[in-house]
């Protein structure tokens, strides 16, 4: 992951600030030990996704790489998931109950059309991270999803899909108009 540095001091100074203006006194933000804003978790569960699992690992390495407000991590036995991964017979969807939660389906009628499974999977984690659908679109935007063709294998979210996933995690705004509405499912 990349690391973006915000100081320990600064993220108190923050929260005093709000507590002095009258909000509600909220706990800095978490750093490390160098004082890099640590990544919001967003634990996943691709025990259902069947002969997808490797996609959908590799999906998920694909947005750690990416992004710096956001670390997807495999759930811990025994733990709940935000993310559930389920294989189907349908094509690749997802449901957003949230910002960082909901259900993604990694169809296997997209697969069989010819469209890539890692492409497939980081498209529909996208959703979840708050992106929506941009169709039509050119195989560099990984939300132009299957409009950009079966010979597309790009899996890699172009530079303003990464920037509007670090505003998202990063607080520094909240989905704007045509983000990805929440309790829907969005059928790509």
């Amino acid at each position: 992951m990349h690391v973006r540095k915000l100081t320990g001091a600064l993220a108190a100074a923050l929260a005093v600030t709000a507590s002095l203006l009258g909000g509600q006194a909220v706990a800095a933000p978490t750093t490390d030990a160098d004082g890099a804003l640590a990544a919001r978790v967003v634990t996943y569960d691709a025990s259902g996704s069947a002969e997808f699992r490797s996609a959908v690992d590799r999906g998920a390495a694909i947005w750690n790489e990416s992004v710096d407000a956001v670390e997807l991590r495999p759930v811990a036995s025994g733990q709940s998931a935000n993310i559930r991964v389920l294989a189907d017979n349908g094509w690749p969807r997802a449901l957003t109950t949230s910002l960082g939660n909901g259900t993604v389906w990694i169809g296997r009628q997209a697969v069989n059309e010819g469209h890539n499974t890692i492409r497939i999977s980081s498209h529909e984690l996208g959703h979840i991270l708050g992106l929506p659908d941009r169709k039509p679109g050119p195989c560099t935007s990984l939300m132009s999803g299957s409009s950009a063709g079966t010979s597309c294998t790009n899996a890699y979210p172009n530079a303003a899909e990464k920037a509007e996933v670090e505003g998202y995690f990063g607080g520094r705004f909240a989905p704007k108009a045509g983000a990805v509405p929440l309790n829907t499912m969005i059928v790509d």
